[in-house]
């Protein structure tokens, strides 16, 4: 390969990096929050089989039963993921540094809403790979989901502290503010943040029709 090819060749290996970053920012800025099927159905978001929202079928599908007592997600005895969820657990409790397993395990526990273990791995994850406003954000809606307040706003805080332009952060917060606590003056507050962030984001703007009810209701 002479000197003129292969320049050509590292030029193109650079523009495919380039390019494949830049589309993984733009997906990653448009996913959509993870919502329960009942905060789903109040802020009126249709159906997404991406989002946590849609577990119970996939928990199904997965041999997944119901969450046990802080317990890690389990299967049914004979469930077609048995095994390998059994594999899972097994495997985190002998490698616990193993980050991507226990993400994987509290993504899980996430699904099947078994909010108290998502939670203990999802802490166990960022005592590894700290920093990270994603984990940051769903370690939030469990604390949410377990109704501990507090401790949500504080992930959600952290999060877009973090990443100040991470929106599913500024989403999950204003959700505790407005329905939860009814704080309406700190949901308007961040809501407009949120709308300077995410101009035209069809999930800003329903968000913001329910957060209009909410006052409304009250």
């Amino acid at each position: 390969m002479n000197k003129d090819n292969l320049i050509f060749a590292v030029f193109g290996i650079l523009v495919g990096f380039i390019s494949g970053y830049l589309m993984h920012e733009v997906v990653v800025s448009r996913q959509p929050p993870r919502l329960t099927p009942e905060l789903r159905a109040q802020i009126g978001v249709g159906e997404d089989p991406t989002a946590a929202g849609a577990t119970d079928a996939r928990a199904a599908d997965a041999g997944m039963g119901a969450p046990g007592s802080g317990g890690d997600a389990a299967a049914p005895a004979g469930g077609p993921a048995m095994a390998e969820v059994q594999q899972l657990r097994d495997y985190v409790a002998k490698n616990p540094n193993d980050a991507d397993a226990v993400l994987k395990l509290a993504n899980l526990n996430f699904d099947i809403r078994n909010w108290q273990r998502a939670q203990e791995l999802y802490t166990q994850y960022l005592k590894l790979r700290p920093a990270d406003p994603d984990v940051l954000t769903d370690l939030g809606i469990s604390y949410r989901e377990s109704r501990n307040f507090d401790e949500a706003l504080a992930r959600f805080k952290e999060a877009r502290k973090l990443a100040p332009e991470h929106w599913q952060s500024y989403y999950n917060e204003v959700v505790v503010l407005a329905f939860d606590l009814k704080r309406f003056d700190e949901a308007d507050q961040l809501l407009a943040e949120l709308q300077r962030i995410q101009p035209g984001n069809p999930e800003v703007a329903k968000l913001a029709d329910a957060v209009t009810r909410q006052k409304s209701a009250a």
